[in-house]
């Protein structure tokens, strides 16, 4: 009896040992540093595309034409980016990825959107004087010259065998005047990827 309860001891040892070697490993990486395990849209794929449409947008002749007309930073709200991708992409770290790239190169003004613009704005009601007394009145809100808009969408190419996938990614992003509704520029990033499984 002894030795048949120092022997299922044993066992148990044995399994418990076996699942701690067979459990997680979790490694830090550097944020920067690129890994694509499977093939879909990552956060690779967002800053590169953000960093060069800003990059595009820098050197676009309606930027140039605008800071030399108006002598100031054009005011831009970045409205919805729309996945039409066949995967779930999460579209806002990417409008931050933008957002982030146009105020570090000073090249716009950004203005809040959407439920975060409305809750600055019930924030000032509620709230309508700071600490140091200033007030904050909704004329001085500033309005938003241009919106970005814009969409993600993909096209794949897969073997029969089903082992082999071409996935061409296409993003598209729109500057648009809100007093006249025209399109000034235009960016668009192309990533193609081969996909071995």
């Amino acid at each position: 009896m002894f030795k048949q309860n120092l022997t299922l001891h044993a066992i148990l040892i044995l399994i418990a040992l076996f699942t701690l070697q067979c459990g997680n490993s979790v490694q830090r990486l550097q944020t920067s540093k690129v890994v694509d395990l499977s093939g879909r849209w990552n956060d690779t794929d967002a800053r590169l595309v953000a960093e060069e449409m800003v990059q595009d947008f820098m050197q676009s002749p309606f930027r140039i034409r605008f800071a030399e007309t108006h002598h100031k930073l054009p005011v831009i709200i970045v409205g919805d980016i729309l996945n039409k991708s066949h995967e779930h992409i999460d579209a806002e770290p990417f409008i931050k990825s933008i957002e982030r790239e146009l105020i570090n190169n000073q090249s716009v003004r950004i203005v809040e959107h959407g439920i975060f613009r409305e809750k600055l704005r019930q924030e000032r009601v509620e709230n309508p004087i700071s600490n140091t007394g200033i007030n904050r009145q909704f004329g001085r809100e500033l309005g938003a010259d241009f919106m970005l808009l814009g969409t993600i969408n993909t096209i794949v190419d897969t073997k029969a065998e089903g082992k082999r996938n071409i996935v061409y990614y296409q993003i598209d992003l729109n500057l648009v005047d809100l007093h006249t509704n025209e399109t000034v520029w235009i960016g668009q990033k192309k990533i193609k990827k081969f996909v071995k499984k």
